[in-house]
């Protein structure tokens, strides 16, 4: 396709989830919904058109050991974009990726800097690993790297407890959130466990990722304050086999993690009749493989969040969360072509018929 190419999607575009048009073009890398005059290179496809899919939760430039190549990194972005997933919201990464920001046939990357983590709590390579002291100076730093997000690591496992603890003080959070704010940036957490989740909540904290240990008594204050969770259910899959590989040492901490598994989709369901925002995202690019989105929607559905909702997790409002437009008059060309109707049915979303980015096909 060239790229002074006008682009005609023809069919039926899903601008909302109740508004759908016959067609739209792209012209110039951008979306109008006015026919060009005397366009003379026109490529058209055909079928059910979304707005590029979001992963709210994923990391480009991470692997199971820590930073990776560029070269690497532009595999991961290549396999997420060839899924339809064209707005990534890296939830904590080491690496460099803005040299991302200028290739056109890319996803468009949301960043939150790198993982602030406590010392020997997280990951090795993953984080700044750094202790309560230091947590404002480090979010103000990740919050002036990042793309207007902060990534806190609120629990992991506590070698002297054999389970997963909170990380912060109450004191810290509510001065880190405040400065990350100040700053203009919203703030998340890795949070598996229950015992972090009220204290980050009344300190302001705008997501928690997972959220697995979320219960009677605190999604109510998740509810009350507008904060939204991103499950990655794709990534709770494996909390069972994490768990066999860690009984022997910590059997609480296996035990615990089994437990929060097995309610996992109870949890969300809950969460969500309750009316907190829930999104998707994978958490791919530590130990999972990056293009799972589809699965991640499916799974939303399996936990009992109806299909137009889940659809609208990795599209419409998650567009709208992250202040990103969807297929709107002037909005960048990106979008995903599918056979079917995919509100009908979100298996749709494994098998895309075109991806677009910037107005050009590729793939």
């Amino acid at each position: 396709m060239s790229d002074h190419a006008v682009l005609h999607v023809k069919g039926r575009v899903l601008v909302g989830p109740e508004d759908v048009r016959d067609e739209l073009w792209v012209v110039g890398g951008r979306v109008t919904f006015e026919r060009p005059v005397a366009a003379q290179d026109v490529v058209t496809v055909r079928g059910w058109a979304l707005p590029g899919l979001v992963d709210a939760h994923c990391h480009v430039g991470l692997d199971a050991h820590g930073p990776v190549p560029a070269e690497e990194a532009e595999k991961q972005a290549l396999t997420d974009r060839d899924a339809g997933a064209l707005l990534l919201r890296d939830a904590g990464s080491p690496s460099d990726t803005r040299w991302i920001d200028d290739r056109e046939d890319l996803p468009k990357i949301i960043r939150a800097g790198r993982h602030i983590a406590r010392t020997r709590r997280y990951i090795r390579n993953y984080a700044h690993e750094i202790e309560p002291d230091d947590l404002v100076a480090y979010v103000a730093r990740e919050a002036r790297r990042g793309d207007g997000w902060v990534k806190l690591v609120g629990d992991w496992i506590d070698r002297e407890e054999g389970d997963l603890t909170a990380c912060w003080p109450r004191g810290a959070v509510e001065a880190a959130i405040a400065e990350a704010h100040r700053l203009g940036a919203r703030v998340t957490a890795h949070c598996f466990a229950e015992d972090s989740l009220r204290d980050l909540v009344e300190a302001g904290i705008d997501c928690v990722e997972h959220a697995t240990g979320l219960t009677e008594d605190t999604i109510p204050l998740f509810a009350e304050r507008g904060v939204a969770i991103v499950p990655t259910l794709v990534n709770i899959a494996t909390f069972p086999r994490l768990a066999a590989g860690g009984e022997k040492k910590f059997p609480k901490w296996a035990d615990h993690m089994r437990r929060l598994h097995a309610r996992r989709y109870d949890t969300v369901r809950a969460a969500y009749d309750a009316g907190v925002p829930v999104f998707a995202g994978t958490d791919a690019g530590g130990s999972l493989a990056h293009g799972l989105v589809a699965g991640e929607v499916a799974e939303l559905t399996r936990a009992g969040i109806p299909a137009l909702d889940a659809l609208s997790a990795t599209t419409w409002a998650a567009r709208a969360w992250l202040g990103r437009p969807g297929l709107v008059e002037g909005a960048p060309g990106d979008l995903v072509v599918y056979e079917d109707d995919p509100r009908a049915d979100v298996r749709v979303l494994a098998a895309p018929r075109r991806v677009v980015v910037n107005g050009r096909v590729v793939g």
